[in-house]
């Protein structure tokens, strides 16, 4: 059968077999390692965006993996291109996302002897990956490629590596396509799901925590029933809103940085804690307290796709492997008790998450800052790499060249919160700005957030360029910190080149605000190398050939929002913030103050 074959290049076999998975996006930054994948894309039917830099290209190839429940797909050269993408690969290890990053590599026959960009692939990338390989043979690439799709999306899903070297790609090879890849999922035993009836039937005070990856609008929707029919308190993991709706009735709010402490006390006090999906790992777990380890106080039932998972830091009371949207599916089945004690649960919850979810004053803090119990806040379960609480000593700054904006962000996710549709992504990276997205805005379709729950900064361009190239339709919104931006704003150039109208909502402090704080608390008095001196990023904007516009009051906000929709074009808003403005509850200078009380 093999002779009937036509003979291809395994740069062409590569494309072809991602033809026959579905693939429809390819993201890359060129490379000569992999010259005759480039050529065989020339005449494939995948959408190839180039893009500026292969950290902005894997976070876009993440973006559409989250928003399709595909692998994302990614393409580098060797060397110096592969260790760009890392940052990419960080992420969706961290963050249970499908990803195949493809690598050009030297050729086979120089191995070992120090070649041009040379890199050991299994090495770099073994402990990130979850599975790294390299080809050898072009005949093999069909059989390589279906592994690879099993593999990232199996189990939790997550990342693969397949180094390329680039004679395999330009030698020829008779060999057919494999077909589409569809994964294996666990489905929960009957015994299991008869198991979780009785212990719901038993429960006093029960919860629900959804989170992870591998969801579905489907598995969403039959968790909601499922909640409802149980008068379930259903809560999300960190950066995984878009579980469940925030109007619901049902909804408690996201368990993760700064959380509502009426959900805290919720979930602590639950006598029996449904957990699905999710790890409970650092952040959401409050730095691994809110359950104790290994036995935790509640009764844990572990939901996870990957069995290596439950029991790996909590032993639960009943483990269940099953894929989320298998045992969404299995739900159905279970039968609530003839009278639930604890009635009233989700409306309680929902009344606590709506309050919080309400944006407080403009300057929080113009209070006695002696008046907050600050003894009531156990410091150590808080992530300082994301919340700055206010430890800069502003006796450092030079506040006479600070531009002091007098912009209320709780204001602006009201706006922007009254008027996005449902359906419109939100991304974000990682710094303090990112606390009033994920506080304020209420998500309400499946699909929505775009955030990294591995902290990386950098992340909201490129995930917003990336679901914006998925589907030029949708709304689509970044907020991104100024230091934050700069990690990766050069691939603004990729939205403009392709025509991307994403907006972009730079929130500018002037520091790298969160290291400062950890510079004050440690080491105070001795502050160095945080602060920032930025360019006009409006001004950057237009000279991409974007739309920029500059907001240093809260008012101008809205319009300055609506010129920037109507242009069509990707944009960047500016927007310029007192710095000591830290978070929504509190003020550096608040802080700092009670700091000099004690």
């Amino acid at each position: 059968m093999s002779e009937a074959i036509a003979p291809r290049t395994g740069g062409r076999i590569l494309v072809d077999g991602l033809v026959a998975q579905g693939v429809e996006h390819v993201f890359c930054v060129p490379g000569e390692s992999y010259l005759s994948v480039l050529d065989a894309l020339h005449d494939a039917p995948i959408a190839l965006t180039v893009c500026r830099h292969e950290a902005g290209a894997a976070m876009m190839a993440d973006a559409v993996a989250r928003l399709t429940d595909r692998p994302g797909i990614c393409m580098v050269t060797r060397g110096p291109g592969a260790s760009n993408a890392m940052a990419g690969l960080h992420v969706a290890e961290h963050d249970s996302v499908p990803l195949i990053l493809f690598v050009g590599q030297i050729e086979r026959g120089m191995r070992g002897r120090g070649a041009f960009q040379e890199m050991d692939y299994r090495a770099v990338f073994g402990s990130i990956a979850k599975w790294v390989v390299e080809v050898d043979d072009p005949a093999r690439i069909p059989e390589v490629l279906s592994r690879a799709f099993h593999v990232a999306l199996q189990g939790r899903p997550g990342p693969v590596v397949v180094a390329l070297p680039e004679d395999v790609l330009t030698e020829a090879a008779r060999v057919q396509d494999a077909p589409r890849v569809e994964p294996a999922l666990p489905w929960p035993g009957l015994p299991q799901m008869a198991a979780l009836q009785k212990l719901l039937w038993a429960a006093e005070r029960p919860a629900l925590v959804l989170g992870g990856g591998g969801w579905t609008a489907t598995a969403r929707a039959a968790v909601a029933r499922f909640a409802e029919r149980f008068a379930l308190p259903v809560a999300t993991s960190f950066r995984r809103a878009s579980l469940f709706d925030a109007t619901h009735p049902n909804y408690a709010g996201e368990i993760g940085i700064a959380p509502n402490p009426a959900l805290l006390r919720r979930l602590a006090e639950a006598d029996l804690l449904l957990l699905v999906g999710a790890r409970m790992s650092e952040m959401p777990s409050q730095s691994y307290t809110l359950l104790d380890v290994p036995v935790p106080r509640q009764r844990l039932v572990h939901v996870h796709a990957d069995a290596g998972e439950i029991g790996r830091v909590y032993h639960p009371a009943l483990g269940i492997h099953a894929a989320s949207r298998t045992f969404a599916a299995s739900l159905e089945a279970v039968q609530p008790p003839q009278e639930i004690r604890w009635s009233g649960a989700p409306e309680a919850a929902h009344a606590a998450y709506l309050a919080w979810s309400e944006p407080p004053p403009a300057r929080p803090e113009a209070v006695d800052a002696g008046r907050v119990d600050m003894g009531q806040v156990d410091m150590s379960q808080v992530d300082m790499g994301q919340v700055d609480l206010g430890q800069v000593d502003l006796g450092q700054v030079d506040m006479g060249q600070v531009d002091m904006g007098q912009v209320d962000m709780g204001q602006v996710l009201l706006w922007l919160r009254d008027r996005l549709p449902p359906e419109a992504v939100v991304a974000n990276g990682a710094g303090n700005y990112a606390i009033w997205p994920g506080r304020f805005h209420r998500f309400r379709d499946f699909a929505t957030q775009l955030a990294p729950t591995s902290g990386s900064m950098g992340y909201g361009v490129p995930a917003a360029i990336g679901a914006k190239r998925l589907d030029p339709t949708r709304p689509v919104v970044a907020f991104a910190g100024d230091g934050c931006f700069l990690m990766t704003g050069q691939d603004f150039a990729t939205a403009v080149q392709y025509g991307l109208a994403v907006i972009v909502i730079v929130v500018d402090n002037g520091m790298y605000g969160t290291i400062r704080m950890h510079q004050e608390r440690e080491y105070p008095g001795r502050v160095t190398g945080t602060d920032l001196r930025n360019p006009d990023f409006a001004a950057y904007a237009r000279a991409f050939g974007g739309h920029g516009e500059t907001v240093d009051r809260t008012d101008a906000f809205g319009p300055a929002f609506e010129r920037a929709s109507a242009s069509g074009l990707p944009a960047i808003i500016h927007v310029r913030v007192d710095p000591d403005v830290i978070t929504p509850a509190t003020t550096l200078s608040a802080l700092r103050a009670r700091s000099a009380k004690r």
